[in-house]
């Protein structure tokens, strides 16, 4: 038998190719949806019947009941017409709850039974489509040899398991033949004696009885034979064929995949990040020794700088990851919502394989359920309200993701009414938030919704007005590394923008000095660099110069003032700028001391005991072994300040 290792590791590799099939069983439905592809049915149809046969080798009775009524679903609807809304309503729903049994066989939980019954009635062929005609599935009788090697019992695989999910396919007369079994004194414990005959009585194809041992294959002998056909020549004996679907279902990919623990790579993570530390030490070692640039020392730094930048973005390619999954499982939120609202929602994905650090991707889950939850209750309006307004009764959630200046912006829109500003300032000011006299701008009075406690809803429901939500939602993106920000057009609707970093693990970065002290800028968000002159610095008002850029101003910030290293200089002139571009095209000037190097640092997370102040990021060890905060710079930009033409500002 195989020991608790085995087992454990056998059982997480299945619960691993299951998250593979709920993923490719979400695609197969969302090509159904929009009728893109012909073979949809098909890839819905493998992926649960993939599912149910793993789960049956593992003794998931529960999992393998559902599954099979699902798949008995799914056969009919490959025979029929192409599933209507209200059905392809209740694959989701099926898919959901496959996913949630999965989730109760892998972590030991219930799920009720009564949710089961309730979905394959729905399933039943009352609500299937019409199938097109086509002859009624003919009964056969089989007879089956099912002979497993001793590899199958070290692997931890049982019999017991296979013949009772054989058994359900029909009617199954189960024989176990003991002949070869020798006395007791001759019994090796270790070889397998027993065989089992079968007689099955069913209506579906050799090939979908073969696929029941797919987990097995290798490590069994099995012959389906149909009663009354010509038996294979012995000498030549001919496998028994799948089906088209069942070969692609059990094809191997293209590439080779290799599933890896999570704390593998965090290790091979960490040990990148020291290496990375350790060449910075070596270089600025020997950039002070006085070596000539030429020498050996000298180009063999540069080549162990470039293999350790290979090595950093190796690994960092394997930790990354399509937002596929977690979109995904906001689908699901999405139906759930829309559900509980008494709304018709449609959820409208782009840039589904932007990749991300999987830490990014695990951490999202929570403020993006908030967001869409909120999307759904507060954003979208009831479809009278939307029939009044002239829109379609189908509220629209969408969500995106995409690569932007070295960072992953995520966006999460609405068509609905938009923020109804009179009513948050009216609920801030008897939340004693703000004051009767408040003069508030539209960005002011957007960023209330993020004050902790704060809730626009009258009344508390399942999804909302508990107080508790978008303050949350801020303080998990910023533990990130990110920021959120809020657009909203009145009768449009509102798009959330959450702007984070493509790792958490090490970045590109320009070191510069500013009152002595070392700050790490990163590079992404750098467009260029420049030494002021007289000739190129302006003052447009007390404490605020700009810089002339290519016919445009652009604001200057002292980043030692800002962060409250020194008091403000005298004069802005011989000093150097570093021009920061945001994701939405506003620009910034970064007066900094001088620009020390650009390198690769380390990312260290600030601990919570830390003050969060605004523009710091993270924290960095110099090659010195100077501690060094990584900077944030567009979260020191001011939201109403804009990049204006020479002439508008000369009027």
């Amino acid at each position: 038998m195989a020991s608790p290792e085995q087992m454990a590791e056998m059982r997480a590799s299945f619960f691993a190719e299951c998250e593979e099939l709920l993923e490719a069983l979400q695609d197969g439905l969302a090509a159904l949806s929009s009728g893109t592809d012909d073979g949809a049915i098909h890839t819905v149809f493998r992926a649960v019947h993939s599912i149910k046969g793993g789960a049956g080798a593992f003794g998931f009775g529960t999992l393998v009941a559902f599954a099979h009524g699902f798949e008995t679903a799914l056969e009919a609807a490959r025979a029929g017409a192409h599933p209507d809304a209200e059905l392809l309503k209740v694959y989701y729903s099926c898919s959901d709850h496959l996913s949630d049994l999965i989730r109760a066989a892998r972590d030991g939980g219930t799920v009720p039974e009564a949710r089961s019954d309730a979905l394959l009635a729905a399933l039943s062929p009352d609500t299937a489509p019409a199938p097109a005609a086509s002859p009624r599935r003919q009964i056969r009788d089989f007879e089956i040899t099912f002979v497993p090697d001793s590899e199958l019992f070290t692997t931890g695989n049982e019999p017991f398991k296979l013949l009772q999910n054989l058994a359900m396919l029909g009617e199954a007369q189960i024989r176990c033949d003991i002949s070869k079994v020798p006395p007791l004194e001759q019994l090796a414990a270790e070889t397998s004696y027993l065989s089992w005959d079968v007689a099955l009585t069913t209506d579906i194809d050799a090939s979908e009885i073969v696929a029941l041992f797919e987990f097995v294959e290798g490590l069994c002998r099995l012959t389906v034979q149909e009663r009354g056909a010509p038996a294979p020549d012995p000498a030549q004996p001919a496998p028994v064929q799948a089906s088209p679907d069942l070969q692609d279902a059990a094809a191997p990919s293209p590439r080779s995949i290799v599933r890896v623990d999570l704390e593998r790579i965090e290790r091979l993570v960490n040990l990148v990040g020291e290496l990375v530390i350790n060449q910075s030490m070596l270089a600025q070692s020997l950039e002070t020794s006085g070596l000539s640039p030429h020498s050996d020392a000298m180009n063999g730094l540069e080549e162990f700088q470039r293999l350790t930048r290979d090595i950093q973005d190796s690994v960092m390619m394997i930790r990354a990851q399509p937002v596929k999954t977690l979109f995904h499982r906001m689908s699901r939120i999405v139906r759930e919502a829309s559900a509980a609202a008494f709304k018709d929602v449609t959820l409208i994905t782009e840039g589904e394989e932007t990749e991300v650090d999987k830490t990014v991707i695990e951490r999202l889950a929570d403020p993006l359920t908030h967001m869409i939850r909120n999307a759904i209750d507060h954003g979208l309006e009831r479809p009278e309200g939307r029939a009044q307004a002239g829109k379609s009764p189908e509220g629209v959630v969408r969500l995106s993701a995409a690569h932007r200046s070295g960072r992953v912006i995520i966006t999460i829109s609405d068509d609905g009414a938009g923020i109804d500003r009179a009513k948050v300032q009216a609920k801030a000011l008897a939340q004693g938030l703000i004051t009767a006299d408040a003069a508030l701008s539209d960005a002011e009075i957007d960023a209330l919704l993020f004050q902790p406690g704060f809730s626009t809803a009258d009344a508390v429901s399942s999804l909302s007005g508990r107080g508790v939500g978008m303050d949350v939602v801020r303080a998990s993106i910023q533990e990130l590394g990110g920021r959120i920000s809020i657009a909203s057009t009145p009768g449009e609707g509102t798009t959330f923008t959450i702007s984070l970093p493509l790792t958490l693990a090490v970045l590109d970065g320009m070191i510069v000095d500013v009152a002595g002290e070392p700050l790490v800028v990163p590079l992404g968000v750098i467009a260029e660099t420049m030494t002021l002159d007289a000739n190129n610095v302006d003052n447009v008002r007390p404490g605020q110069d700009v810089v002339r850029v290519r016919g445009s101003f652009v604001p200057l910030m002292d980043l030692g003032v800002a962060l409250g290293y020194r008091a403000p200089l005298d004069t802005c002139v011989d000093r150097v700028v570093l021009l920061i571009t945001g994701e939405d095209g506003t620009r910034l000037g970064l007066l900094v001391d001088d620009i020390q190097d650009q390198r690769q640092v380390v990312i260290k997370g600030l601990d919570d005991s830390f003050h969060r102040a605004p523009g710091i990021a993270a924290a960095t060890i110099l090659g010195d072994g100077q501690i060094a905060l990584i900077l944030d710079p567009t979260d020191l930009m001011p939201s109403a300040v804009q990049t204006r033409p020479l002439q508008e500002i000369a009027s």
